[in-house]
């Protein structure tokens, strides 16, 4: 793919994926244009090779696929400056912001604009982002596209955009729930004897054992539960007294409040 590409708004998100990119070989770097307000931040990037520039306009009037990466407060500012550089024969737009849909975006650029929405988690820094997207109205070879450019970072899975906001609960929101997991683990292995380093690594790698096995063996968590709970052991006395305690149920509603959350993150007045 020799496409220009504009990220718009280049953050976090924005500047993993446009590393993922190049790392991937599917762009070179004087191929992504990244904007920010203040460019003195993307020095780096600009040594690397990345085109750097505040001006959102011109990124856009010389790209073919517009990423917009701000923040979802800044969304209609950024919509309104670059209305009249959206040419709908053109350009692809992917938004990457939280709770905005793709209809929004095109009310603001125009009904015939293609349009993709993205979203990623923070592990997107380190290529193993889950990654959802969905769209109403892209083609075909632009869905796969975007497909190919997401999976530089992570993995993808498209989804009917009504589900964006679960989504953003049980993918963005997660890798929170995980941590809290991981982190209640090492506490408990501080309890039982360990130093908090030693505790901690312990709990790293097991739940990052736990993980791959699902992964790399296309199983359901039960099954693989199953092989590491005995009668009368101590796994199945742990998991029980967890669950009494309400483990599942705490985990499942707080997934239900976040997504619930995640649905207002975002007005058009915003």
């Amino acid at each position: 793919m020799t496409k220009k590409i504009a990220i718009i708004g280049s953050g976090n998100i924005g500047l993993s994926l446009a590393r993922g990119l190049v790392k991937a070989n599917f762009a070179k770097a004087g191929d992504i244009t990244l904007t920010r307000r203040n460019i003195d931040h993307l020095k780096s990037f600009a040594d690397a090779g990345f085109v750097v520039s505040s001006n959102n306009k011109e990124a856009v009037s010389n790209a073919d696929v517009v990423i917009l990466a701000v923040l979802p407060q800044q969304l209609n500012t950024v919509l309104d400056e670059i209305n009249a550089s959206i040419d709908s024969a053109k350009h692809l737009v992917i938004s990457v912001i939280s709770g905005v849909s793709c209809a929004a975006v095109r009310e603001k650029l125009g009904e015939d604009v293609e349009v993709i929405r993205v979203m990623p988690n923070t592990a997107i820094a380190i290529g193993q982002s889950m990654t959802c997207m969905a769209s109403d109205n892209a083609s075909a070879e632009n869905i796969e596209d975007v497909t190919k450019m997401f999976e530089t970072v992570g993995s993808v899975v498209k989804i009917n955009e009504d589900l964006m906001t679960s989504a953003t609960a049980l993918c963005a929101c997660g890798i929170a729930f995980f941590l809290r997991a991981i982190r209640a683990a090492s506490q408990g292995g501080v309890e039982i004897g360990f130093h908090a380093d030693e505790a901690l690594k312990m709990a790293v790698q097991t739940a990052k054992g736990a993980a791959d096995l699902l992964l790399l063996h296309g199983t359901h968590p039960e099954s693989e539960i199953d092989k590491v709970t005995s009668p009368k052991g101590c796994t199945i006395a742990g998991l029980n007294e967890m669950e009494h305690n309400g483990f599942s149920s705490s985990l499942i509603k707080g997934i239900k409040l976040s997504a619930l959350k995640a649905g207002n993150l975002y007005t058009k007045e915003g």
